[in-house]
């Protein structure tokens, strides 16, 4: 069972004593409210988080009346240096000053339309707004007038949820899921975040209402996958995912990776589950979201590459090209971005194996020059990568493999510290090589430029000028060319 979380709040008072809500900016925010007749309140994941004691920068401010008016008037007091921004059409208005970020929006009520999850929205009392929130823990409000400064208004037990570490819908889960079906994707996303579990019903309303996922942008579906690839536990929200039905309707590739087949007596390890233990180990050692990605795509090839060898059992072979070869179009068809993070992530999955066979086989130098080459600045990440690949339940096996892991690592300085080969380029470069020996730009001068390469990785040359051209000389006279 998961522990409490112990939140500390008097429940007979229902106020707030904290240094963080006494701070300047709300009590500008409240003067302002009264001046302006308006009640107002910080409402959501901002007290939410503080009764976690956890840090928060979304500071969502709701107003019983104009949020536009009363944002106008805070960033006036806020004098040099703030800014505001306003959106007419959705009521709000944004002020920033350095680190602080604000959002005010008048109190609304809101109806859905099947075919969409925009609202129709209206303008509302306090209590019809913490009626569409999500979650009852995020329909948390603090009053910032001066009479009730500090009251805690908690219409729905989100004090309780939070002390049971529990992710409840205000109201009907099948209407809050059916009207916006993203706060689906939310409620995972949070459970993976905070550590929480989806109350029974709420679990249920997913499983029933996981279709409705189908109106939601990819753009937006993306936004929850990388909040929750980025939490301390990601195998949490990707558990749920496959649990609720979500995960073959967003991510069907990875959904394919369950299971364990049986021949003859040997099945294979079910690839979901130890994919999940990779992202969780690359969890514990980095936030770095793209080698995240990379540890939840490694293996993405290996359905495609599974096959049942007589008197050897399963093999995955190049199931790493496969994937690498895979992640393109699943990046292109979830909105993830095509640019230089995607190729980092294809580097590192296509590569993955490559340190696992150097543990597996002889570790020559030449190998090891070729893996530092071919990684470049990326060979610490791969390394990490690999070493979270190790999950066998065979304790020896792991530690034998973790040990050879570190002799390669060790190699890998010290080649590194002696022949410089990470990022390097051949030290004759093609130009050189026209001049010398006299050639017009053609495929021979790349030839030449990868035997010197080729030589240099292989420790057949230093990685020097004077070794390279006298290579190159050399090569120049078996072909025929001085």
């Amino acid at each position: 069972m998961q522990k409490k979380t112990g939140v500390a709040v008097d429940r007979k008072q229902m106020i707030i004593d904290s240094e963080k809500i006494r701070s300047s900016e709300f009590l500008l925010i409240g003067e302002e409210a009264d001046r302006l007749g308006l009640e107002c309140y910080v409402i959501g994941g901002w007290v939410r988080d503080l009764l976690l004691h956890r840090s928060s920068n979304d500071i969502d401010v709701v107003v019983v009346g104009s949020g536009i008016e009363l944002a106008e008037a805070v960033v006036k007091r806020l004098g040099r240096g703030a800014h505001l921004a306003v959106f007419k059409t959705y009521g709000t208005a944004q002020v920033k000053k350095g680190d602080l970020e604000l959002e005010f929006v008048g109190a609304r009520k809101e109806s859905y339309r099947h075919e969409s999850r925009n609202p129709i929205v209206e303008d509302g009392t306090l209590e019809e707004d913490q009626n569409r929130r999500d979650f009852t823990i995020n329909a948390l409000a603090i009053c910032l007038n001066k009479d009730r400064y500090g009251d805690l208004l908690d219409p729905f037990g989100g004090i309780e949820d939070l002390e049971d570490c529990t992710i409840r819908t205000p109201l009907d889960p099948d209407i809050t899921f059916s009207d916006d079906p993203l706060r689906m994707m939310r409620g995972i996303r949070f459970a993976s975040q905070l550590g929480f579990y989806l109350s029974s019903e709420t679990f249920d309303a997913i499983c029933r209402n996981r279709e409705r996922i189908n109106i939601i942008t990819k753009e937006r579906i993306a936004e929850e996958l990388n909040k929750i690839m980025l939490s301390r536990r990601p195998s949490v929200g990707w558990k749920l995912l496959d649990k609720t039905g979500l995960l073959q309707l967003i991510f069907p590739e990875l959904a394919e990776l369950k299971g364990v087949e049986t021949k003859e007596g040997k099945g294979h390890k079910d690839v979901f589950l130890h994919t999940l233990q990779v992202v969780d180990n690359v969890a514990m050692e980095t936030d770095n979201l793209w080698l995240r990605w990379a540890a939840l795509l490694h293996d993405i090839g290996k359905p495609k590459s599974k096959q049942w060898e007589a008197g050897v059992g399963w093999t995955f072979r190049n199931h790493n090209y496969l994937g690498a070869k895979m992640i393109s179009k699943i990046f292109k068809k979830m909105k993830l971005p095509q640019n230089e993070k995607m190729d980092y992530v294809i580097k590192m999955v296509d590569l993955h194996m490559r340190p696992i066979n150097l543990i597996e086989d002889t570790v020559t130098d030449s190998a090891v020059r070729r893996l530092l080459f071919e990684a470049g600045d990326d060979i610490d990440d791969l390394m990490l990568l690999c070493n979270a690949d190790i999950t066998s339940k065979n304790e020896d096996k792991v530690r034998r493999y973790k040990q050879n892991y570190e002799l390669v690592k060790q190699k890998m300085i010290e080649l590194e510290e002696r022949d410089r080969i990470r990022n390097f380029q051949p030290p004759v470069r093609g130009e050189e090589i026209m001049q010398l020996l006299g050639l017009e730009p053609c495929s021979l001068v790349g030839e030449l430029k990868s035997a010197i390469k080729d030589a240099i990785l292989d420790g057949v040359i230093p990685n020097e000028y004077d070794a390279a051209k006298e290579y190159l000389m050399q090569l120049a006279k078996e072909r025929g060319l001085v």
